[in-house]
Order: structure tokens, then C-alpha cells, then sequence
């Protein structure tokens, strides 16, 4: 499909009023820094988490932010499928990472009596879509929750948690030594965590039209896109962090851009510009150019546009309750699997006995 501006914006509704101080004030932590005397062992740096404030806030400062909402509407809406999904209704969700609130808009009062909607960027707070559940903005770092334990009947993120710096501390429990509410610390016993992310194919057509352009010019590359999580891995961090019941799916979409100008142009609409440290600054314009034609001559489509596939995972884990589905102890079965051939001849058997 082409680059869909027309499309994408009839799925764009006008924006609320301007969130209230009071509302953003609620707690500021300083991107990317622990909390003081709060370091954990284990802490990762791999993203300049005030750079990404940075960008996400020049973002939604643009005259029309919904031009490049395109991709975060389409994968808001196909979270709210699986929480529709889930018959049961929830009195209170939290969405992390929320933008402009791409996923609140795609569910109704009905499902979820009250929405707390947290961001790093007050731009994107500020001028987020219109809905029907009452919602409460929250200025706040996903990798540093203000949230009191087992709150939330219901917590989803859409395509934020990619830029986390230590994916497993913002999944698990609270820490011994580093008191911070994280997604299962906050999720109430029984309540669900439904979350989508970039995968490690996304952009595979400007990473390696990348690469080839600036070794054959420079003599050698520098990372241009940042790193992913593996799907391997997923289901590993989940079920470490103390979910159950796990779920994980992945999906891909393919837009077409006129080229790959647009398509950086775009990223950088959505906020979704490369800020890990080791990053390269500048790239020269022999460089780009290079990178532009390596792009069209490897992966052009019969109408002169190029790709760019974004691979999504999907994640959906429960926090543990008793009242849950548990699997039956080991050596437990009554039936073994090879008489399982035999059950067409004892349903007929029991058919003829009455």
C-alpha cells in the first residue's frame, strides 16, 4: 500500500482540551537516571531516555501530528481488539507510553471505567485524541512508575517499551533494593498486561540500505537504527518477571514510501528517531544519497515506491491468582496419548450402549 495519509486520517478524531496542570505535575522523573541511592546492579544505559523526551515532544509540536499517526493508530486499535477480547470489564487501566492516546480512543466506557494515560513527552499529553472513558494524564517515565502495588485492573502499551532502557526492571516485580512500581508491581492479582512493541526485522530495508551505502563510502558503519528485542526473549522476560498464562504473537505492516526521504521524514514525525548513545551523529550526503539509490534498486515496487516493514510483537501476560487455570501436576494424567487413536471407537461404543 502506498503512504496512506488520506486513509489514516479519517480514523482521526479532534483532540481534547488541553490537559489540566495539575494533571501533569502529578510526578516528573528525569529520563534515563535512577532514582538516587536506587541504582540497581543491573541497570542498562543503552538510550538517552531525555533525547527521546526531546524528540517525542518536537513531534507532537507539529502543525499536524496526525499525518504520521498512521502506523500507532493501525497497532492501538489492534491492542483494543485483545482487550475486547477479554470478557470481562475493567474498572481501571493504565497505558504507558500512551502519545497522543492511540489506544484509549479505540475503547469504550463500558470496558474501562477510568484510564490513566502516562508519557514522557507533555506535548504529546497535552494535545492527546478525544474519547469517551475518563482519563487521567500522567507526566510520567515508564522505566520509573508512580504507582502504588496492585492498582491497575489493566495495563497496555503501545510501541513505547522498544525505547526502555532495562525491559526486564520495567516488567517485573518491585525491586529489594530499588523501590520503583513497575508493570507487574502495579497490575492488581488477576489483572492482564497487554503490550505491543517493535521487533528486531523492523526497518530491515533502511538498516541494511544503511550499511552497504556507508561501508562502500566511509569504509565502514555505524549503527543508524536502534536495537530490538528478539522474540525469543519475550516470552523468557515475561514469565521472569512473574506473568502467566503468556501469549506472544508477532505481525508485520508494510507501508510504501516515495522514497527513502520520506520515509525518515516520517520517523521523525513520530518521534521515532534513532537516540541510543552509541549512535552516529551526522551522516555525510554522498552517504544518504547512496543509501537512497541502494534502497530503490534493492527493494522498489512495480509502482517506483519502497517498502519499509515494521514487525510488531505482540505480549499479553496474566499476574497470578488463585482462582486461575493452573496445569495439572505431572504424572497426573488418566488417559496416556496412545489411546487417544482409540476415542472415535469408544464414542461410537457409548453412542450404541444408549
Amino acid at each position: 500500500m502506498l503512504r496512506p495519509a488520506g486513509l489514516w486520517r479519517l480514523l482521526w478524531r479532534p483532540r481534547a482540551p488541553g490537559v489540566p496542570a495539575e494533571n501533569l505535575g502529578r510526578r516528573k522523573v528525569a529520563s534515563g537516571v535512577s532514582i538516587p541511592g536506587g541504582t540497581s546492579p543491573r541497570a542498562l544505559n543503552i538510550f538517552d531516555r531525555d533525547l527521546k523526551r526531546k524528540q517525542k515532544n518536537w513531534a507532537a509540536r507539529q502543525p499536524e501530528p496526525m499525518k504520521f499517526d498512521y502506523l500507532r493508530e493501525e497497532v492501538g486499535s489492534r491492542i483494543a481488539d485483545r482487550v475486547y477480547d477479554i470478557t470481562r470489564d475493567f474498572s481501571l487501566a493504565l497505558d504507558l507510553g500512551c502519545g497522543r492516546g492511540y489506544i484509549a480512543q479505540h475503547l469504550n466506557k463500558e470496558t474501562v471505567g477510568k484510564f490513566f494515560q502516562t508519557d514522557i513527552a507533555e506535548n504529546a499529553l497535552k494535545n492527546s485524541l478525544e474519547t469517551e472513558i475518563p482519563t487521567v494524564s500522567v507526566l510520567a517515565d515508564e522505566e520509573f512508575l508512580p504507582f502504588r502495588e496492585n492498582t491497575f485492573d489493566l495495563v497496555v502499551s503501545s510501541l513505547s517499551l522498544h525505547w526502555v532502557n532495562d525491559l526486564p526492571r520495567a516488567l517485573e516485580q518491585c525491586f529489594s533494593d530499588y523501590k520503583s512500581a513497575q508493570i507487574h508491581y502495579v497490575l492488581k492479582p488477576d489483572g492482564v498486561f497487554i503490550g505491543a512493541m517493535f521487533g528486531g526485522d523492523t526497518l530491515y530495508e533502511l538498516r541494511c540500505s544503511l550499511q552497504l551505502a556507508e561501508t562502500e563510502r566511509e569504509g565502514g558503519f555505524s549503527p543508524h537504527i536502534s536495537p530490538f528485542t528478539a522474540i525469543n526473549d519475550l516470552g523468557h522476560l515475561l514469565g521472569r518477571a512473574g506473568f502467566n498464562t503468556l501469549t506472544v504473537d508477532t505481525d508485520e505492516i508494510q507501508v510504501n514510501y516515495p522514497g527513502m526521504f520520506e520515509l525518515m521524514e516520517d520517523l521523525q514525525g513520530m518521534g521515532e528517531s534513532n537516540c541510543s548513545w552509541n549512535r552516529k551523529a551526522l551522516l555525510h550526503r554522498d552517504t544518504m544519497l547512496a543509501a537512497a539509490a541502494v534502497y530503490r534498486e534493492m527493494y522498489r515496487n512495480e509502482d517506483g515506491s519502497v517498502p519499509a516493514t515494521y514487525q510488531i510483537y505482540y505480549m499479553i501476560g496474566w499476574k497470578y491468582h488463585d482462582s486461575q487455570a493452573r496445569p495439572a501436576e505431572r504424572g497426573s494424567a488418566t488417559v496416556s496419548f496412545g489411546e487417544l487413536g482409540k476415542i472415535n471407537n469408544l464414542m461410537t461404543q457409548e453412542k450404541k450402549s444408549q
